[in-house]
């Protein structure tokens, strides 16, 4: 049989540049003494630093070869572990020794004191809680088994089992005692918690998906679909087997579910809904509907529908209720003696002459143009390019507003020709009232188109009261109110001229500007309405063609005052739609710069 010298495994030196631990003049002590000497001798004698030192070699090196089995026959020293300074394993000390610790205190002994007796629980288990003795093995298979070594590589003794410092399956490992003298803790009845079985990877993906948001959930989804099927996967780490103890095995919880292969391809998140009280998902809100002005689309239907609806009611109930009127005597009397007109002065002219004509399409032509850039004035909010004065610099407006201003000089040079000539040829006697018979005549006028009766008239020699009334406000009243509050407001008006600013404020001028504009409106629709419903032919030939005749009836279906009115209507809605600042651009050019911003 071989033998091996047996000599003191050195470690790591105490000290920097010291020799190995411990010194080799030391002769190493015999396993048996180290068996049966009592544990308060073994911790006096084996500082924990060296106990320390052997446990930090033996993981920082690589485990020394276990010596060859020793037959059954051999003796103590024959069986003596290759290094019998190591420590011996806790579970080879005597049952009537404790085991000691640190010390509580630097300097002072290990913990607990030598005196201390061991507990029940750590010395012998009792009978109902020891297990049952094993089957002895052969004697061949006892002395060709390998020897359980501790942590420094050591072999315990074969007189103290490694399994009897081990607990019983279903028993609590007991540790020191709370106070000195007491017994060890917990109390020996303590039974232990069942294990709960760790949760599978898949659960633990579930409960943390169920903390997201539903965004966080759907970008989690379209990421893990778009992960290519080929890329490695890290593998589930494998636990490391238990080791196994000879106590009877004891019902253990269920092994987790075994994670799915890394090919296979996971399902997708589903979005859940939310659990917490009083919490709910709510909808996405709807857009706003686009309004033109202050009503939308379907808004202005419903406008259209219920104030037309209310407008023919009223309409229908006004033409009765003046009918009935009508019908009475002294209303009849009334219509008698104011028939809608009186006679204009003497040397009054008649008809209409060519000036006449065009200085009332150009009229018609600026206005409309006027309203519709006016209004996309108000409106305007990021103007599409800039018109600057060529003289002064500091002249700077949106070409939205130098279109405005200059279609408003346009407008006014024409009716200031218009007015020029008017008395010129003595034409303002149709227009400008010469008898307060024109109030009664107006009164009875409106009566009869209210009644749906048009009154007898024949605007080639004389207008009715009403029409008189009508034009006469339209051009000395509102069209140079339209002209004084919007000079105040374009930039000629002088800004330095305190007084004059002060007597005439800004604001009076925007207040009365707007309503002077909605008055042009409502006299262009009534006006057009009353041409075409009282003799459409008759009338366009006496304001486009020129044509006319003293006697009423003399008038003969004359289409040329039809068709000069369809081609004026043609031209301004050409001008209508060419308003842009393609268009109007290389014309502001002409009097200033255009920049865009």
């Amino acid at each position: 049989m071989a033998t091996y010298a047996r000599s003191v495994r050195r470690g790591l030196p105490r000290a920097s540049g010291g020799d190995p631990w411990p010194p080799p003049t030391e002769a190493p002590a015999s396993v048996a003494d180290a068996a049966t000497a009592p544990a308060a001798d073994v911790a006096a004698e084996t500082p924990t630093a060296d106990v320390v030192t052997s446990r930090t070699e033996s993981a920082t090196t690589p485990p020394a070869k276990s010596a060859p089995p020793a037959p059954a026959s051999g003796t103590a020293e024959d069986a003596a572990p290759p290094h019998p300074a190591a420590p011996p394993h806790p579970a080879a000390s005597p049952a009537t020794a404790t085991r000691r610790g640190l010390p509580r205190t630097p300097g002072g002994e290990p913990w607990p004191p030598a005196s201390t007796g061991p507990s029940p629980a750590e010395g012998a288990a009792p009978a109902e809680h020891r297990p049952a003795p094993e089957a002895a093995p052969p004697a061949s298979t006892a002395a060709s088994a390998p020897r359980p070594t501790d942590d420094s590589g050591a072999a315990p003794p074969e007189s103290a089992p490694v399994a009897a410092s081990i607990p019983a399956a279903g028993a609590v490992r007991r540790g020191l005692p709370r106070a000195a003298g007491e017994d060890a803790w917990p109390p020996a009845e303590t039974t232990p918690a069942p294990r709960a079985a760790p949760p599978s990877r898949e659960t633990a993906r579930g409960d943390r998906d169920s903390d997201l948001t539903p965004q966080s959930r759907r970008e989690r989804a379209v990421s893990a679909s778009s992960e290519p099927e080929s890329a490695p996967k890290p593998a589930a780490p494998t636990p490391a087997p238990a080791a196994p103890t000879p106590a009877p095995a004891a019902p253990t919880a269920p092994a987790p579910p075994t994670p799915a292969a890394p090919d296979t391809p996971r399902a997708p998140l589903a979005e859940r809904a939310l659990a917490h009280a009083g919490v709910a998902r709510r909808p996405d809100p709807k857009p706003d509907p686009a309004r033109i002005g202050p009503f939308a689309k379907a808004q202005w239907v419903g406008v259209v529908v219920l104030g037309g609806g209310a407008v023919l009611y009223v309409a229908a109930m006004a033409v009765l209720a003046v009918r009935w009127v009508l019908s009475l005597e002294p209303l009849q009397d009334f219509l008698a003696t104011y028939p809608g007109e009186y006679h204009l002065p003497e040397g009054a002219p008649v008809g209409f002459p060519a000036w006449l004509n065009w200085s009332h399409f150009l009229n018609a032509f600026f206005i409309v143009l006027i309203i519709r850039t006016g209004l996309q004035v108000r409106s305007e909010k990021r103007p599409a390019a800039f018109w600057i004065s060529k003289k002064d610099r500091k002249r700077r407006m949106s070409l939205t507003l130098w279109l405005h201003q200059a279609l408003d000089v346009l407008w006014l040079a024409n009716g200031l020709i218009f007015v020029v000539l008017l008395f010129v040829t003595g034409q303002w006697m149709r227009v400008i009232p010469t008898s307060w018979e024109v109030f009664p005549n107006a009164l009875s006028a409106a009566m009869q188109y209210v009644s749906l009766d048009w009154p007898t008239e024949n605007g080639w020699v004389n207008y009715n009261a009403l029409q008189q009334l009508a034009y006469f406000a339209t051009i000395f009243i509102a069209a140079p109110l339209a002209a004084i509050t919007g000079y105040r407001m374009s930039a000629v008006w002088p800004k330095q001229a305190t007084t004059l600013n002060r007597l005439y404020p800004v604001e009076w001028a925007r207040k009365l500007h707007f309503p002077t504009m909605l008055y042009f409106v409502l006299f262009i629709v009534v006006h057009v309405a009353l041409v075409l419903s009282t003799g459409a032919l008759r009338n366009l030939g006496h304001m486009y063609a020129a044509t006319g005749s003293t006697d009423p009836e003399a008038y003969a279906d004359n289409w040329t005052g039809f068709w000069l009115f369809a081609l004026s209507i043609a031209v301004t809605v050409a001008a209508y739609v060419a308003m842009r600042p393609l268009v109007v651009a290389p014309i502001a050019r002409l009097f200033g710069e255009v920049k865009s911003r």
